[in-house]
């Protein structure tokens, strides 16, 4: 499988036809959040929705409140966001778009606070473990929020000095926060994938147009396989042999029946291609459930697997 990391720093600049000006976008958190803002940077004239949870983002597609959500599917530290992927299957949500967005943890205050005063800090639980070793550093305390813009928004209501969140620029822009550190996440290239789902069947919404250098396409797929020997090689093997490479193979429990498994794969290549194509007949014919979630636009270059160092031959006179 090959890793799809973008350069270095790099951020998703897009652009929009006319058409995302009558479009309405939910998504999960409060204005400031990482998915405001990757829908801000992708969509600046869609009218976008907040909602509490993923679960409402989701239902609200379903019975055609909104008519898309951008919902976050993984980070490059953090892994899955395994709550989308049970959602995804449960609304039988379409995949049409992939967006992502470079994530910059700062450290935000209220006006007049001193870094050396603050001792909690308050981010979603993701965002805490992204900034642990800054957390560690500074001696201070991580208090779970159900997401990086609220905790802002709670920083500003409490008033309190002695507190802090982890968020992005957006969000104390938004809510009056200074910004005390920059870039405090651990790993300093940190890239959150994102959808852009939408409901099914003929009468839905046309996806807008994002104008960005093209990387091809990709195919995401659930499915599920016998409980016997040999099962997850025979679907593996339907890809291989078609010439179709997985950039990710993932399993979740089944939750229902219980003690059952499917498999999330992601595919270079749209469903439509030659080879993706007759992968997937072949798939059909080794699993006992298969879905396609959506073909998609990449957002993210591939980019070739690092070169091996070789090993310095010593010479027979060497020791």
């Amino acid at each position: 499988c090959r890793s799809t990391r973008p350069g270095r720093g790099s951020r998703l600049s897009t652009k929009v036809s006319s058409i995302a000006s009558e479009l309405t976008i939910g998504y999960q958190g409060e204005p400031g959040a990482y998915s405001e803002e990757a829908l801000h940077a992708t969509f600046p004239t869609a009218k976008p929705q907040a909602f509490r949870t993923l679960r409402h983002a989701f239902h609200r597609v379903a019975d055609q409140s909104v008519d898309f959500a951008l919902v976050p599917v993984e980070n490059s530290q953090g892994g899955s966001v395994l709550e989308t992927y049970d959602l995804l299957l449960e609304y039988r949500a379409l995949v049409v778009a992939e967006v992502a967005l470079q994530v910059d943890h700062c450290l935000l205050a209220l006006p007049g606070a001193k870094g050396d005063g603050i001792k909690r800090v308050l981010s979603h639980p993701q965002a805490l473990a992204q900034c642990e070793a800054f957390i560690v550093r500074e001696h201070l305390e991580p208090i779970p929020a159900y997401d990086t813009a609220g905790a802002a928004k709670q920083i500003q209501q409490e008033g309190r000095l002695d507190q802090a969140a982890i968020a992005g620029r957006r969000a104390a822009e938004l809510y009056g926060l200074e910004i005390l550190a920059k870039r405090i996440q651990t790993v300093q290239e940190n890239i959150t994938r994102f959808f852009l789902i939408t409901r099914r069947g003929p009468r839905r919404p046309k996806p807008p147009r994002i104008k960005r250098p093209r990387y091809g396409k990709k195919t995401s797929v659930v499915c599920a396989v016998a409980n016997e020997p040999g099962a997850l090689f025979r679907l593996l093997a339907c890809f291989a042999d078609a010439g179709v490479n997985l950039t990710k193979l993932e399993s979740r429990p089944r939750r229902d029946p219980p003690w059952e498994y499917l498999f999330y794969l992601d595919l270079d290549g749209g469903r439509s291609e030659k080879p993706v194509a007759t992968a997937l007949r072949a798939a059909r014919d080794a699993t006992t459930f298969l879905q396609v979630l959506g073909t998609y636009a990449r957002a993210l270059p591939l980019s070739a697997p690092p070169k091996r160092r070789s090993k310095k031959r010593r010479s027979p006179a060497e020791p």
